[in-house]
C-alpha cells in the first residue's frame, strides 16, 4: 500500500461481540473486558475488521472514502451472469464513436475495488486516448522488425499483417493494467473487462501489447512505468461495430475431483 493507515477501534461504541477477532486474518485484534483492542499497527490493513463489526465502531485512517452501508447480501443474478459470459466475444471491430470518460471511470473503479494479495493494493492504471495513436505506431515499428523471427517458430501467426491500428484496431481507448504480481492485474483486468461490456463496450485483451512493453524501453517511459512493474493486460475498449447472433462452442472442462 502507498499511504500510512491505522485501525482505531470506538470503546463506546464497541460491544465486545468479537466478530472482528474471528475475521481478521491477521490473528490482530483481541477483546478484553468486552471491548476489542488492535494489537499491532503493522497488519496488511484489509478493512474486515471494518466490513464485519455491526455497531461500525472499527474505522481506518488515510483513505479518502467512506465505507458503504449494505443492507442485505450483494448478489449478481447467476442467470443472467452464466449467459453473459457465453456470450463473450474478441472484439476486433469497433464503430468511431468515442467512450465517456464517465465508462472509463466505472470501469477502472472495477479494477480498483478488486482484491489483492496481502492487501497490497499495488495495481496500477493507465488510459490510453489521447497518446493511443503515438503508443501504437511505437509498437508497431518494434513488432515489424521482431515477427519475421516469430513467424518461423509460430505457424499460427503465418498469415498475420502488421497494420497500423495491429494493437488497438482503431478502437478510441485501450487501458493498461500495470502490477509486479500478475495475479493481482489479471484479477482486476477480469473485473474491469466484465465492467466494460456491462456499459455495452466491446473489449480485446491486447495480449500482443502487453508483449511489446517488455522489449521496448520507449513503450516503458511513455507509459511511465516503475522498475519492476510490467503491463499484465491491456484491454481495448470501444462501442462495438459487429454483433455476434449466438455463442460458440467451448470443449468441456477438464475436471479432478480429488
Amino acid at each position: 500500500m502507498k499511504r500510512t493507515h491505522e485501525v482505531l477501534i470506538d470503546a463506546e461504541a464497541c460491544i465486545g461481540c468479537g466478530l472482528c477477532k474471528r475475521d481478521c486474518p491477521m490473528n490482530n485484534l483481541v477483546v478484553e473486558e468486552r471491548v476489542a483492542h488492535v494489537v499491532s499497527q503493522q497488519c496488511i490493513m484489509c478493512g474486515h475488521c471494518v466490513a464485519i463489526c455491526p455497531k461500525g465502531a472499527v474505522s481506518m485512517t488515510g483513505f479518502d472514502e467512506e465505507p458503504m452501508e449494505l443492507h442485505g447480501p450483494v448478489r449478481v443474478d447467476a442467470d443472467t451472469l452464466a449467459l453473459a459470459l457465453k456470450a463473450r466475444r474478441s472484439v476486433r471491430q469497433f464503430a468511431a464513436r468515442p467512450v465517456d470518460a464517465g465508462v472509463i471511470d466505472r470501469i477502472v473503479e472495477a479494477g480498483r475495488v478488486t482484491p489483492t494479495g496481502g492487501n497490497a493494493q499495488d495495481v496500477e492504471f493507465v488510459v490510453l486516448r489521447d497518446a493511443l495513436p503515438e503508443v501504437e505506431r511505437v509498437a508497431v515499428r518494434l513488432f515489424r522488425r521482431l515477427f519475421p523471427f516469430v513467424k518461423r517458430f509460430n505457424a499460427s501467426v503465418a498469415r498475420v499483417e502488421i497494420d497500423e491500428h495491429f494493437f488497438f484496431k482503431g478502437a478510441p481507448v485501450a487501458l493498461a493494467v500495470v502490477a509486479k504480481d500478475t495475479v493481482d492485474a489479471s484479477l482486476a483486468a477480469a473485473n474491469m473487462a466484465l465492467m466494460a461490456e456491462t456499459c455495452g463496450l466491446g473489449v480485446l485483451y491486447s495480449g500482443f501489447f502487453a508483449t511489446a512493453t517488455r522489449f521496448s524501453p520507449s513503450l516503458r517511459r511513455m507509459l511511465g512505468l516503475h522498475r519492476g512493474q510490467h503491463v499484465v493486460a491491456t484491454l481495448v475498449l470501444g462501442h462495438p461495430a459487429v454483433r455476434y447472433h449466438r455463442t460458440a462452442p467451448k470443449e468441456p472442462a477438464s475436471v479432478r475431483m480429488l
